[in-house]
């Protein structure tokens, strides 16, 4: 460990860490552009310029590492006057756009020049020669004029998707990122340098003109998409999930998200939802009231055997409490997860956007449920089929006709389960607090990100409601009651509650064990 002070306070970091890791420590952000924790050094924008005392010059402090006894001052007056000529450099050449800029709000260029910067330009307006914007293929733009040429992007394919496809083109004033020929960014990873970029140099076209940074309300979550589990960010607009972003976890997905994941968040946004609960009544589907609904459900599952196909993008809560609903009636439970073929990222170690698409199928395996391509292939005449995953194939719906009764708990009821007895209306994501068990045993804690539809309910209240009248004790108000309730329950989860997890999550008991022994 070597020992520094940095702006008057004195901190330890391991030998090797530079200047400007050093000051994070200290609770002191250094100005920079071109560094990024997750990329190679380059140390071209000279905008985390410092002061150490002895040294001839100021330093840069992504690139110079610390030293025992180094006295740093990030807010002396040299190194203060260094960064507004270098903020008086950059804005020079960068259109004051703000007001169109999908950027503004959330800018690194407006945050630095409002603390740091210059009152006023000493310079004129002066004329840009580039063309406004380029589409550099897949989910991304580069707007030319606003790029300060920070190498971020180009540094990530090269060295993290090891796509190198991006370049910086010609010299001096007339520097751009450019593309090789033939190439496009269409990488599985690529949309990564949207969030990269410091400024609105590269925009996402999925989130052009949408919303305004200041607009929007960010949640800490999980990408359901598939089993990895990256750590994510859900920002709304007026309770509309209008983007998905990757947040560090660099026991996850360090600081990236993969573009499949973070563009497939359509579905979270449905309006053809069920908002009230059914019940069969003369023939037809009519709405009903919560406790009707449950009774009706309960009194459906008297004697009879239950098949439940349960849903792999379903919470660690909802699959516990479903498994116990399973082996209360003597029945089975199955899920089936969507395929396809694992992207990885090269510069990551285990990181890849996994083939199996939903983010819960090791929860789902744990809690007793069996991966089957035909669920319904044992569905007998007495036996009562729960629906918790309404994506059907017509061989399924074929085999659902011998069942005694259907029972319907879901987002949303698609035409083939119209014949269902009950419907129970439940939320989706982003819509519940919960948590998911990714590939590698890490359990991992998901927000509510907008309001619930309608009367709808998280699954495990509904399930737990259900359990209750069949005589299980439950009671649960809460996802954190049940969450508790479960790590007591199993042994695989002992300790562990929503505040041990935290937003970084937590590996399984016997996983933990085996990744201690491993290192």
């Amino acid at each position: 460990m070597v020992s520094l002070t940095i702006e008057g306070r004195t901190v330890s970091v391991p030998a090797g860490t530079s200047i400007l890791e050093a000051a994070k420590n200290a609770g002191v952000l250094v100005p920079h552009y071109c560094y990024h924790p997750g990329l190679p050094v380059a140390g071209v924008c000279r905008m985390c310029l410092v002061e150490v005392e002895k040294a001839p010059k100021l330093a840069p402090a992504c690139a110079t590492t610390v030293a025992d006894g180094q006295v740093v001052h990030v807010f002396s007056d040299q190194a203060l006057e260094a960064r507004k000529g270098v903020l008086e450099l950059l804005l020079i050449n960068h259109p004051l756009d703000c007001p169109i800029c999908d950027q503004a709000g959330e800018c690194e260029l407006q945050d630095y020049t409002f603390r740091e910067g210059r009152a006023e330009g000493r310079l004129g307006p002066e004329p840009k020669r580039f063309n406004p914007v380029e589409d550099f293929g897949g989910d991304v733009l580069y707007v030319t004029n606003r790029c300060i040429l920070c190498t971020r992007c180009v540094r990530f394919m090269e060295e993290v998707a090891q796509d190198p496809v991006l370049n910086v083109s010609e010299r001096g004033d007339r520097a751009v990122i450019g593309k090789f020929e033939g190439e496009d960014l269409t990488h599985p990873w690529a949309s990564n340098v949207v969030d990269l970029c410091p400024v609105g140099a590269l925009l996402s076209k999925d989130f052009l003109n949408k919303a305004r940074a200041w607009e929007l309300d960010r949640t800490p979550s999980v990408c359901p998409n598939c089993t990895q589990g990256c750590n994510a960010i859900l920002e709304t607009r007026d309770d509309v999930v209008v983007r998905m972003r990757p947040r560090s976890n660099e026991e996850v997905n360090r600081f990236y998200l993969c573009d499949e994941g973070r563009l497939d968040y359509r579905w979270l946004n449905r309006t053809d939802r069920v908002e009230t609960p059914l019940v069969r009544r003369s023939g037809a589907l009519a709405p009903a009231e919560w406790d009707d609904a449950i009774n009706a459900a309960s009194t459906l599952l008297a004697g009879k055997k239950l098949v439940v196909l349960a849903s792999p993008m379903l919470s660690n809560e909802s699959l516990w409490l479903l498994g116990r609903l399973v082996t209360k009636t003597g029945g089975t439970g199955v899920f089936r997860v969507r395929t396809a073929p694992e992207a990885p990222l090269p510069g990551v170690t285990d990181l890849a956007r996994r083939a199996e698409r939903a983010a819960n199928v090791h929860g789902a395996e744990l809690f007793g449920f069996t991966k089957s391509e035909v669920p319904f292939d044992r569905v007998g005449g007495d036996d009562v089929v729960l629906i918790a995953d309404p994506e059907l194939t017509p061989a399924d719906i074929a085999v659902l006709g011998k069942a005694s009764a259907i029972i319907v708990l879901a987002t949303h009821l698609p035409e083939a389960l119209r014949a269902a007895a009950v419907v129970l209306p439940t939320t989706n994501m982003a819509e519940e607090e919960g948590t998911f068990t990714n590939l590698r045993g890490r359990v991992q804690r998901y927000w509510q990100a907008k309001s619930t539809p309608g009367s709808a309910r998280p699954a495990w209240w509904a399930v737990g409601d259900l359990l209750a009248l069949l005589g299980e004790k439950t009671g649960y108000f809460l996802p954190g009651e049940v969450f508790t309730a479960l790590a007591a329950a199993r042994p695989e989860f002992a300790g562990m509650s929503y505040d041990t997890l935290g937003l970084k999550g937590q590996l399984r008991a016997n996983r933990a064990a085996a990744s201690g022994a491993a290192s």
